[in-house]
């Protein structure tokens, strides 16, 4: 989708980053209707941002996003990490600096699966074999 030359490109960077922010926040909003919407009465911004609100039960990070969006093993962490220190930006505007020490082990604990699930998927699909049949002319 994202993967072309070899030049470095800012703005080819930038999108990578903002269609992963996105899909990462539509996925936990999903996920937040799923398994809080029946528990609370009105789902907020608290619950995305607010860091005395998340639990070790949160669940955050999809990798399978990088699969298709970053397509290169060796980017995988440095998407993983913008992506967890742009969430982090957010809670601090949003709520101030996290003090619960279940935040930080919830959000490392993602970050590090989210960097070695999308490093091993990107692996997979680099390492899949290419088809030849249709590079065959018809003689």
């Amino acid at each position: 989708m994202f993967y072309g030359t070899a030049v470095w490109d800012p703005w080819l960077i930038a999108g990578q980053i903002i269609c992963l922010q996105c899909s990462f926040y539509l996925t936990l909003g999903v996920l937040m209707i799923l398994f809080l919407g029946l528990r609370v009465p009105r789902l907020s911004l608290v619950y995305f941002f607010d860091y005395a609100t998340l639990t070790t039960c949160t669940l955050t990070g999809w990798a399978v996003y990088m699969v298709f969006l970053v397509e290169r093993a060796r980017k995988c962490l440095d998407f993983s990490a913008t992506l967890y220190i742009i969430h982090l930006f957010f809670c601090i505007v949003y709520g101030g600096w996290p003090s619960s020490i279940a935040w930080w082990v919830v959000n490392g604990t993602g970050l590090a699966v989210m960097a070695l699930l999308a490093e091993y998927l990107c692996i997979k699909r680099e390492q899949r074999e290419i088809p030849m049949d249709r590079f065959h002319s018809r003689v």
